[in-house]
Formats: C-alpha cells, structure tokens, sequence
C-alpha cells in the first residue's frame, strides 16, 4: 500500500521558506494515500508558475505545459485515457489570468479533472507583480501606487457558468484541505479548489495570519453545497468573512457521456498504425 513517502521524491523544493505551496503539496500527497492510489493512478499536469513546480515534487506521472495551458493539456489526457486520476496544479495568475479561456472551456465541457489553484494573490514567480485576484489598490514591485484593475471572484466567476464541484481551501489547514481534495477528485465532472496561501516574499497584505483571522468552515454553518443562490453568497465573500469549504456541488453530464465515440475502451488502448502517426508527425 502506498504511503506518503512513496510520492517523495529526490528534487529539491525550491519555494521560500514558509511559502503556502508546501502544506498544499503535503494534502494532496495524504490526499492520494488516503484513496489508496499508487503513482502510476495520477497524472499531474501544471503550467508555468511556483505552482507549476508542484509535479517535480511528486513521485506520479506529470506533464508541466506551457503558461496558462494546462487545463486543455489535462483535457487532451483525461480523452485519451479516462482511468486516470487527473489533477491541475495552477495558479491564480496562470489559471485565471493567462489561462482564463481555457478555464471556462474546461467549466463547459465538465471534463472529469481536478483543477487546484494555488491562489497567493501575486505572481509568486516573476516578482510579485499584480495577478488577476490582487487586490485592487495593492502595492508591488511593479505597481508600486498600487494596481489600478479590480480583482475577479474565481469562485463567482466558476458558478455563474455552471461549474458542478466548486469550493475553496487554505494552506493553513492541512487536514480539511485533504478532505476537500478527495471530495473533489470523486466528484464526477470538473470540480475546482481555490486554496488561499501566503507568500511570504511579495504579498505582504494577504499573510498567514490575516487569512487565519478571517476563513471560516461552511461546515461549521448551516450551508446547503446544493443551493446555487447560497453558494454564489458565500462566493463573494473576501473581507471581513472568506469561507472554507464546499460552495456548490451538482453532478452532470460529463464530456464522456456527451461524445458518444468516447464509449468503450479509453482512446489509449485502441490500435493505431505507428507508421502513419509518424509520418504526420514530421
């Protein structure tokens, strides 16, 4: 059976002491075992970014795309091969900012993948300029009177155009971020986590301690996760009062069921002639 250390591997962890990405990478591990998965059972696929790294530091098959394209390279998989057990690491400037189209075509779709957006409110990689969830009026490096655009609602943004597993975690809180990303590795369909973290380098307003003083559970509230109206409250929530938890979850048909050539074995294991695929190739 398949402990944590069977998804360790040798590469160094180059993210800054105290960064959010380790705790996230430490759920999704106990996240596996807890399924009772193996390595060769997961594919994890990212784009560029400090949350892009988070496949080097597993030991499972991965595939690291380019800026903003890994939800249509995880789609491109999960066609291919629907037994896998596929999980997007991204973040909140690869996914919603230069990713944004393929986000919503994936919410369209219902493509059955785990999307987990490391959400710092920065890009952690590039010097902390301003992303798409900065807050407006936040100084950085490169904005230093503060950005000038308005930050959008993901989780908002995700319900409003029919996404069926949306919910919200945080770096600080290892165990119920486990438990949501197994909740959303079963839900059937497109389910998305968006984990608040910290980064300790460029974001100096968005800090540990200023997310512990805010999050609450919605298990811990009389929420109802079926209620579209009440998740899409909850979702607009970012001041005084960030939720934790699942906003909303409804299944759907997936885009297996809807192509109906997709019956039958996974794409992967039907026969093809080499010769040929090699030639289209040159």
């Amino acid at each position: 059976m398949a402990t944590l250390e069977t998804f360790d591997n040798d590469f160094e962890k180059k993210w800054c002491p105290g960064c959010g990405n380790f705790p996230i990478l430490q759920a999704m591990k106990q996240a596996f075992v807890d399924q009772g998965l193996s390595p060769g059972d997961v594919l994890l696929v990212s784009g560029i970014g400090q949350a892009g790294k988070t496949p080097h530091f597993l030991h499972c098959n991965m595939f690291h795309s380019l800026h903003g394209r890994a939800l249509p390279a995880a789609t491109g998989a999960k066609i291919a091969n629907r037994d896998l057990n596929i999980i997007v690491n991204s973040g909140d400037g690869d996914c919603y900012g230069e990713g944004g189209n393929h986000f919503l075509s994936a919410i369209r779709r219902n493509i059955d993948i785990t999307l987990i957006v490391h959400n710092n409110m920065v890009y952690g990689l590039t010097k902390g300029q301003a992303s798409p969830t900065t807050a407006m009026g936040m100084p950085t490096p490169i904005q230093p009177e503060g950005t000038m655009s308005s930050p959008i609602s993901p989780l908002t943004l995700a319900l409003t155009q029919g996404a069926g597993f949306v919910a919200r975690g945080f770096s600080g809180e290892i165990a119920r971020l486990t438990r949501l990303i197994v909740q959303a590795m079963a839900h059937k369909g497109f389910a998305m986590i968006d984990v608040l973290q910290p980064c300790v380098s460029f974001n100096r307003i968005n800090t540990f301690q200023w997310y512990k003083s805010r999050v609450y559970n919605l298990e811990d509230t009389d929420h109802d996760p079926a209620s579209l109206d009440l998740a899409l409250a909850r979702s607009r929530e970012m001041e005084e009062k960030i939720p934790l938890g699942i906003l909303f979850r409804k299944e759907a048909s997936t885009f297996h069921d809807r192509v109906k050539r997709l019956d039958g074995p996974p794409l992967i294991s039907h026969d093809y002639d080499r010769d040929t695929i090699a030639k289209a190739l040159l």
